[in-house]
């Protein structure tokens, strides 16, 4: 009685008397649409792997894996800590440099150009420079114990390291810093140990030395940088390729020779680019920059070069930093059909415009001003919202000229599906094509679409159904299907973003008042 998958034997050619069970799979497939709270974020740290996306979710995370957030401009951590606070938890990030970064390091007991034993931080970066190393004795007799410390990690310790002479007992703590002391103490996260040339120095008491020489390699950093290059391997924005970003940015970029660049790489990879002008930017330079870079995508969100000003906590400052981990972090935190349009920003605290609180400013944009700006497909961060005082995205809009695309939840709503759709619908490659196939094809993108519609995802004004799905012969003639090809026709409806809301009023003492008669029990107007 053998149980088989369908399709592992052929029931027409059997010869042996038997009972056959096949395993049939689900014949209608289901999708489950990708996250789309997934914000790539590209620039420099203090520490960290260089040029590797690294999974994030709260501000400790990156603490532990990139250091602190750092008063300078190209700072990933200052656009991650931004974004935390409009509610993003879900990052992926890229740390950069210029090529001159080092990794810290220190020889212990260096003396005359010899050591036992060399310590190089694992990463490079400044932050290398505070790992502290301290030798005291073991819990055990007879033993030493190796301590790293670094300001807001837990110390390392690596104990009970015996010493039955110097070499053995170099030996030993380099086997345990690279290869773990146990099953409780593993590897260093901060530090590669290497013999020296001095192994016969006998083990002594050390106190608080520190690592040496370690920097950032963050003094020429530019938005080419951050952009980086698309050969293997990948670096900067390219490193992203593959992640499932929905949304990224290149933290401070404010080169426009980079905005087209930014445009490919959203549209090949169907993530939402947050772009920003430069600090201090006129509307006039602006406008004429967009249009020099040849920037009209609805892959590019170009924020104007208003810079807000934060409290940045960490550096006990007040800040002015760029727009975009605020827009990234709120879209981040929004459902693919919503605009960034009127909702509320968290953390800041004033505008190049409008000043800081008590600086006597209060300078808002005119709704000529904004009419440029939205008119020429460059969005702002201001105060206030027409929900009220508070500071918001104030158009919602893309970088596109095109009405029909320039919102932002076209381009969320666009990469949401297609990449729904490209991560789900290659199962069907490789099978018979037949009507079996057909039905199974369309019935699959139908129900991922009912999904959307029942939880208000998709949606239409007079409850109609907003979306279709064609697969059968009338779009897959046998001289295409002859071919290996297939066909799947979908058209979607998205829901419009209320932009120009019109309220009318008539009023005066010779107003005739029409009421409009409801069903019993329900409030006549």
């Amino acid at each position: 009685m053998p149980i088989v998958q369908q399709g592992s034997i052929n029931t027409t050619a059997l010869v042996v008397p038997d009972l056959y069970v096949q395993i049939v799979p689900p014949q209608n497939l289901v999708l489950n649409g990708v996250p789309t709270n997934v914000l790539g974020v590209v620039g420099t740290a203090s520490w960290g792997p260089v040029n590797q996306p690294v999974t994030l979710a709260s501000m400790a995370d990156y603490a532990r894996t990139f250091g602190p957030v750092l008063a300078r401009k190209y700072d990933m951590g200052t656009q991650v800590a931004t974004a935390v606070q409009q509610g993003a938890s879900n990052f992926r990030c890229v740390r950069v440099t210029d090529g001159t970064d080092m990794a810290a390091t220190y020889a212990i007991f260096y003396a005359g150009g010899s050591y036992p034993l060399e310590l190089v931080a694992r990463y490079t970066g400044s932050l290398g420079n505070s790992i502290a190393v301290n030798i005291t004795s073991g819990s055990q007799a007879g033993t030493w114990r190796l301590t790293l410390a670094i300001p807001g990690l837990t110390p390392e310790q690596f104990d009970n390291i015996a010493a039955p002479s110097p070499a053995v007992f170099w030996t030993n703590l380099a086997n345990a810093i690279n290869n773990g002391a146990s099953a409780l103490r593993g590897p260093s996260q901060l530090v590669v140990a290497s013999l020296g040339s001095a192994t016969s120095t006998a083990p002594q008491a050390l106190s608080n030395q520190a690592l040496l020489g370690g920097t950032d390699g963050a003094t020429s950093i530019n938005a080419a940088t951050l952009v980086g290059v698309d050969t293997l391997p990948r670096r900067g924005l390219y490193a992203l390729r593959g992640q499932g970003c929905s949304i990224g940015l290149l933290a401070d970029a404010d080169d426009a020779g980079q905005f087209s660049v930014q445009a490919d790489f959203a549209l090949s990879e169907g993530v939402y680019m947050i772009a920003t002008g430069p600090s201090g930017d006129t509307l006039a330079t602006a406008i004429s920059a967009k249009q020099a870079a040849g920037l009209d995508s609805y892959g590019v969100k170009l924020m104007f070069g208003d810079w807000l000003y934060w409290n940045d906590q960490t550096n006990a400052s007040i800040r002015l930093v760029s727009p975009q981990g605020f827009t990234a972090g709120r879209l981040a935190n929004l459902s693919p059909e919503q605009s960034s349009l009127n909702k509320q920003l968290y953390g800041v605290i004033g505008s190049q415009k409008s000043g800081t609180p008590g600086s006597g400013q209060t300078t808002s944009y005119s709704s000529a001003e904004l009419a440029q700006l939205l008119g020429n497909g460059i969005d702002v961060i201001a105060n206030p919202q027409p929900a009220g005082t508070f500071w918001g995205v104030r158009g919602g809009h893309n970088s596109s000229s095109n009405a029909a695309t320039n919102g932002d939840n076209y381009t969320r709503m666009t990469n949401y599906i297609a990449s729904t759709l490209a991560a789900g619908m290659g199962q069907f490659v490789g099978q018979v094509i037949n009507a079996t196939l057909f039905r199974r094809i369309r019935a699959t993108q139908l129900s991922f679409l009912q999904n959307l519609l029942s939880q208000g995802i998709l949606g239409s004004t007079d409850g109609s159904l907003p979306f279709g799905v064609v697969c059968d012969t009338s779009n897959n003639p046998n001289s295409r299907t002859s071919l290996g090809y297939v066909q799947s026709d979908a058209q979607i409806q998205y829901q419009a973003i209320n932009e120009k809301f019109i309220v009318n009023m008539e009023g005066g003492q010779t107003v005739q008042v029409t009421r409009q008669t409801l069903p019993s029990g329900q409030i006549s107007s």
